[in-house]
């Protein structure tokens, strides 16, 4: 037995629709690796519970194991917007929304996420990002000022491989993934805590008004 697979052994399990839906994405999509997973989707559901959003944004649908483990955690009238570029995926996405309990909270966007989070409305009190890492810089710019008071961000996929600290890589995602760690860091609008759950689990609180006039961070 392995430590991973102690963790997974003690950690609560998953409903009968997310191991469907997690068995599918390894027999049937490329890029299976892209699907967060048991432990993940639990930490997810219970950041969730923990913050009580009433508006969730996600970057980066791919199957919607998140999506929908995002949506477990929501209580009342509370949805979540979530947002795919690949439209080859949508029939998939949409039947596991189907087949869940929590289906109806979801609202899926196909398209590129910088192109469409403009046309959603209001503010959100979270925001999900896992999404094309070249760009995690100018999500974070573009979701921030769209956060309510003291919201929250998470970023997915934040020590990528451990290519973060590998001199020889440099390649543009482990840029892009590199510079979205240092922006934060250095925000002064931002409280970060990395996590070294799978491939890197950053949770962003923004401390003050994002909606106040500031400059964006470099």
């Amino acid at each position: 037995m392995t430590l991973d697979d102690y963790i997974e052994q003690h950690t609560t399990g998953e409903a009968d629709n997310l191991w469907q839906l997690e068995r599918e994405t390894h027999t049937r999509l490329l890029y299976d690796h892209m699907c967060c997973g048991h432990v993940q989707g639990r930490l997810l559901k219970m950041l969730v519970t923990m913050i009580r959003p009433q508006r969730v944004l996600e970057l980066g649908t791919y199957s919607a194991y998140s999506t929908l483990c995002i949506a477990e955690g929501l209580t009342g009238d509370a949805t979540v917007d979530t947002i795919e570029l690949e439209d080859e995926l949508e029939p998939f996405i949409r039947r596991h929304l189907n087949r869940s309990l929590v289906g109806h909270r979801v609202k899926l966007h196909i398209g590129d996420a910088m192109t469409v989070i403009p046309t959603l409305p209001g503010t959100f009190d979270l925001v999900y990002i896992d999404a094309n890492k070249r760009h995690y810089c100018d999500y974070y710019n573009t979701v921030k000022p769209r956060l309510s008071h003291c919201g929250y961000i998470i970023a997915d996929n934040t020590l990528w491989d451990g290519k973060v600290i590998d001199t020889d890589a440099d390649d543009a995602q482990t840029r892009g993934i590199r510079d979205f760690n240092d922006m934060v860091l250095a925000d002064p609008d931002a409280e970060v805590v990395m996590l070294p759950l799978r491939d890197g689990l950053s949770l962003i609180r923004i401390t003050v008004d994002p909606t106040s006039p500031r400059p964006h961070i470099k």
